[in-house]
């Protein structure tokens, strides 16, 4: 583990991170043209991120498309890491571990073995470990989540009712497997929320997990916040406080490329300069959340 660490991308950035007291936006990514705007913010804002691909958009593009995720993502003057969200079917991972990774060389530098909707927590690690085992033997670091997170996007299995993460648990859970990663449900959820977010979130008790199981403790996991959809700017900062480090960020930059090429395309410009306003778009979403999370200018 201790190699791991040292010569991972993911647990570089999260590290720097962690010492530095921001955090580290997790960009979910879906084509070339979001790829290339993410890249071009971290280097115009000297800020790292993780580029993060779910596993139904690695399907839909192939390994050519994961190979520039990859190229692009570490040929960039700053630090990025490669992320997969929500690996949850096992022909996924297996795809992802095997096939790509080991007779393709077209390895991610981070994965998130999801097996949050197991029966229980013993069923979750025995589901996990494997897959988690050979991760880390590749030298891919490995996010688990502990509780279960209500919603879902992206392709993720969605989830009717919440499970709150405890902390015992966690220690006996990250104890169990090689995981550097842990996103806990804290009362966050996919997708949209139904009301005031801040009233689903217990703060005490993401405090009690980063005591328990944080970068500073003998588990020495990054706490990671999924289910970002509708958070004030407070609430984010209050959680990076808390002992949040990398933070998943999808729809906030998304969403406004999607409406700019919706409204730009019936116009009939020329496709080129359609992509450029929605990169553009995208760019200044991200670096919005560099500012708010204070990573710009840590590159």
């Amino acid at each position: 583990m201790e190699a791991l660490k040292k010569n991972n991308l993911t647990l570089q950035i999260l590290a720097a991170a962690e010492e530095g007291g921001y955090g580290v936006i997790a960009q979910c990514v879906y084509d070339i043209q979001s790829v290339v705007a993410l890249v071009r913010a971290c280097e115009s804002a000297r800020s790292p991120a993780i580029l993060q691909l779910f596993p139904i958009t690695m399907r839909q593009f192939g390994p050519l498309f994961v190979k520039y995720c990859i190229d692009a993502a570490h040929a960039a003057s700053v630090p990025i890491s490669v992320h997969v969200d929500h690996a949850q079917e096992d022909e996924d991972i297996k795809w992802i571990l095997e096939e790509l990774a080991e007779k393709q060389h077209i390895k991610v530098d981070s994965i998130m073995i999801d097996a949050s909707h197991a029966d229980n927590d013993e069923s979750s690690i025995k589901q996990a470990k494997p897959f988690v085992d050979k991760a880390v033997s590749l030298g891919i670091a490995v996010e688990v989540e502990l509780g279960r997170l209500s919603g879902g996007e992206g392709g993720i299995k969605t989830a009717d009712e919440a499970i709150l993460t405890k902390p015992e648990k966690a220690k006996h859970f990250l104890s169990e497997l090689q995981a550097s990663m842990l996103a806990p449900c804290v009362g966050n959820m996919h997708g949209n929320y139904p009301s005031d977010p801040v009233a689903f979130f217990k703060l005490d008790l993401l405090s009690e997990l980063d005591k328990a199981v944080g970068y500073k403790t003998p588990s020495n996991a990054h706490l990671v916040l999924h289910g970002t959809d509708d958070l004030p700017d407070h609430l984010f900062t209050d959680c990076i406080k808390r002992g949040t480090v990398k933070i998943n960020v999808n729809s906030w930059t998304r969403n406004p490329q999607l409406n700019v090429w919706a409204q730009e395309i019936p116009k009939q410009t020329a496709l080129p300069d359609v992509y450029e306003l929605g990169m553009q778009v995208f760019e200044k979403n991200v670096k919005r959340f560099f500012d708010l999370f204070g990573s710009t200018g840590k590159a």
